[in-house]
């Protein structure tokens, strides 16, 4: 798996009794990825195979990993997988996207270009689009990056076909930025 593919789903937390599970932190709004037989690659490159996860509990085991010695070795190891395996597993729904999908694409307000999603950063509850700014308006004095919230206020719609996103009311933030 190439760096680039890589998608971070996951941190493994502490060892939680005598068995060998630990505590899962989640990076993903697909906790049905984690079921028993999936694997997934560390940041140490190793493969681990799910045993059992509790999603009530966020409890994970790895089989070979049945014992808390063992088991321990695996803490803050993070979990990641494929773009490919991810499209394959995550269901999604009308209206939503990966990620992955979103970033590097152009953002639009009317005919006005305002950049290019760089990344995206989910904030409490609330997932934000960080924008590195068109060049044209940063050399108008407006800020290199800025973040904008996506909610339906803000962002209208993401053409994925044309990798395009298109916002309302975005330039004030830029503006206020």
């Amino acid at each position: 798996m190439k760096s680039s593919d890589k998608i971070h789903i996951a941190t493994i937390g502490k060892c939680v009794g005598l068995h060998g599970d630990l505590k899962l932190h989640l990076h993903t709004d697909f906790p049905e990825q984690f079921s028993a037989g999936n694997s997934f690659v560390t940041d140490k490159k190793q493969e681990l195979t799910i045993h059992s996860y509790n999603p009530k509990t966020a409890l994970i085991q790895f089989v070979g990993y049945g014992d808390r010695t063992v088991a321990s070795k695996l803490t803050n190891q993070k979990l990641f997988t494929t773009v490919e395996k991810s499209k394959e597993v995550c269901g999604l729904k009308e209206g939503e996207y990966f990620w992955f999908d979103m970033i590097g694409a152009e953002v639009k307000e009317g005919d006005l270009t305002l950049g290019k999603v760089a990344e995206i950063e989910r904030i409490v509850n609330t997932d934000y689009l960080i924008l590195e700014t068109d060049a044209a308006l940063v050399e108008k004095g407006l800020p290199k990056k800025f973040y904008i919230p996506y909610i339906p206020k803000y962002v209208n719609h993401f053409d994925e076909e044309r990798k395009t996103v298109f916002t309302e009311g975005a330039y004030d933030i830029l503006e206020a930025s």
